[in-house]
């Protein structure tokens, strides 16, 4: 493979991989609403010679090149989050700004900028002829900011996509990242009896009674158990709700969200436990029960969730984490850092349910994912198309031979 030739053709094609980028950026898509940017994705794919292209019933882009035994899939999620205060952006957040160097918007590392190289990268396979006995399918996966991972739960449970390993591509920071916590989204309920509030002695106030319950999270936060790779676990309250007949009343419910994020050793169970078991938790007799996800997609469809995302972490000796520093260090001439992701992407089904080995490379930024002003460098881009190019014929020539019958999740205690 003529490394240097793939790497001046990505760089060729910047021009086109920024335009559709921002068309892309241009076309609001926050969760839920992906309609519009999954027909401008399965346009360009068409234009650029894949071979074919779908929209399954959950609404997620599948782009297929080569017709080979070995099923290769890279994934991005083509969902946005919203742009929260616009006062915050400089620039409108989907028209966006683009110099030599940088394009702002809302989405650009998270992550259609991924989106957008994998394209290219189908065209540049196409151009060098550097199809092999693979089959590549390049994922526009939808509802990930709303619920990770349930796109892959339907891919693999119902579409019965399931590829030999996937190319997660959401922003790596120039670095090769091979897995990251998992998370969960957890309720606490506590129960009182209302009665007005000139006389509060009357009933039992639910907010008093989840008063403790805060300080006693707060504490458990700081015990987590803790990670040399990944990290520790945290917990934080991220909402509060409450029911009261009005305001001259005592409060008869309150509930709070935990976004609780799942280091090794923790399960779902252990992390519900672990709150169940709090002295104000016993002592309020709260409910703590995980939240569940049944929000139709795009396309009227629901997929019934938990609301529970494995962690996961494959060997930094495996295959594809060899494969993709080789693909690094033939197109840049340097090495390449295996790292982990702070935050949560489709490999907590991927890899985590289903044991489809995943490693991480993307253009962006993490700390560009949600911020105003959120931007990505075109370099990146180029950079990324060029190692998606290269990546299913490395591996068909050189690792698929090597590849375990089964990965294991480092992390997989239950």
């Amino acid at each position: 493979m003529d490394y240097a030739q793939v790497l001046a053709l990505a760089k060729k094609y910047e021009p086109d991989i920024s335009r559709f980028l921002r068309d892309m950026i241009a076309i609001p898509s926050e969760s839920c609403q992906e309609g519009r940017v999954v027909q401008r994705i399965k346009a360009e794919m068409e234009k650029v010679g894949f071979d074919r292209v779908t929209i399954d019933p959950m609404g997620n882009v599948l782009g297929y090149i080569g017709h080979g035994s070995h099923l290769i899939a890279m994934d991005a999620h083509i969902d946005t989050v919203g742009v929260g205060d616009p006062d915050l952006w400089k620039y409108d957040p989907h028209q966006g700004y683009e110099d030599d160097e940088i394009i702002i918007g809302r989405g650009g590392s998270d992550q259609e900028g991924g989106m957008a190289s994998m394209v290219y990268a189908g065209k540049i396979i196409k151009e060098l002829g550097l199809e092999d006995d693979y089959t590549l399918v390049v994922v526009g996966s939808v509802q990930e900011e709303d619920c990770d991972g349930l796109c892959w739960q339907y891919i693999v449970n119902e579409d019965r996509l399931k590829p030999e390993f996937v190319v997660i591509t959401e922003p790596t920071d120039g670095k090769i990242y091979r897995g990251h916590r998992g998370r969960m989204e957890i309720k606490v309920l506590t129960k009182g009896i209302s009665c007005h509030g000139s006389a509060p002695e009357r009933g039992e106030n639910a907010i008093f009674k989840m008063a403790p319950i805060l300080t006693e999270l707060r504490a458990l936060h700081e015990n987590l158990l803790d990670h040399p790779f990944l990290g520790k676990g945290s917990l934080t309250v991220s909402e509060i709700f409450f029911t009261s007949p009005s305001r001259c009343a005592v409060a008869d419910s309150c509930r709070i969200s935990i976004d609780r994020r799942l280091t090794a050793g923790e399960t779902a169970e252990f992390a519900l436990q672990q709150i169940r078991n709090l002295p104000s938790v016993k002592a309020a007799q709260a409910e703590v029960s995980l939240y569940g996800y049944e929000r139709p997609a795009y396309t009227g469809l629901v997929y019934p969730t938990e609301a529970y995302f494995p962690t996961w972490l494959i060997e930094e000796e495996h295959p594809v984490c060899h494969m993709v520093q080789e693909a690094y260090n033939s197109l840049f001439h340097e090495p390449a850092v295996l790292d982990k992701w702070t935050f949560s992407t489709n490999g907590v089904s991927i890899m985590g349910r289903y044991g489809i080995p995943c490693i991480g490379f993307g253009p962006g930024h993490e700390d560009q994912a949600h911020a105003p002003n959120e931007r990505t460098w075109k370099k990146e881009l180029v950079n990324a198309a060029a190692m998606y190019a290269v990546i299913p014929q490395l591996f068909v020539q050189k690792y698929a031979a090597a590849m375990p019958e089964s990965t294991e999740n480092l992390l997989r205690v239950d």
